[in-house]
């Protein structure tokens, strides 16, 4: 099996299903789900997703993938009903953290070891709470 680069194209159309769940005349027990309520199943999938990381089998991992971003997708449209955020502003935030973080990949500072990039990555995140 050859597997491709991942080009986002598959990201979008699960948000349309996400959105269509979420309708009125989507699934009820979907609609009914609140960030509360769907907490539990958050954990209760990232444990089945380091489970199977621990089998080994990436069919089970890609499957288990899956369910967590369903998960997540459907935080994130519910706090678009509410008018907080949307997915795109969540992964917008993470890839302008990583960038930050990752000076040594996207700012050409210096690369060090494992034990020098844990240190500025800490005082990366301290510098962030501090703003």
């Amino acid at each position: 099996m050859t597997v491709k680069k991942a080009t986002g194209h598959a990201l979008p159309g699960f948000l349309e299903i996400i959105t269509r769940l979420r309708a009125k005349d989507g699934c009820p027990w979907d609609r009914k789900q609140t960030p509360s309520s769907i907490k539990k199943y958050l954990l209760e999938e990232t444990e089945e997703l380091a489970g199977a990381i621990d089998e080994g089998d990436p069919t089970h991992i890609c499957e288990e993938i899956g369910d967590v971003f369903y998960i997540l997708a459907m935080l994130c449209q519910m706090f678009t009903e509410q008018g907080d955020f949307n997915a795109d502003d969540a992964l917008t935030a993470i890839s302008e953290k990583m960038i930050r973080r990752h000076p040594h990949v996207f700012a050409g500072g210096p690369t060090g070891d494992d034990k020098a990039l844990k240190q500025q990555w800490e005082a990366i995140k301290r510098r962030e709470r501090h703003q």
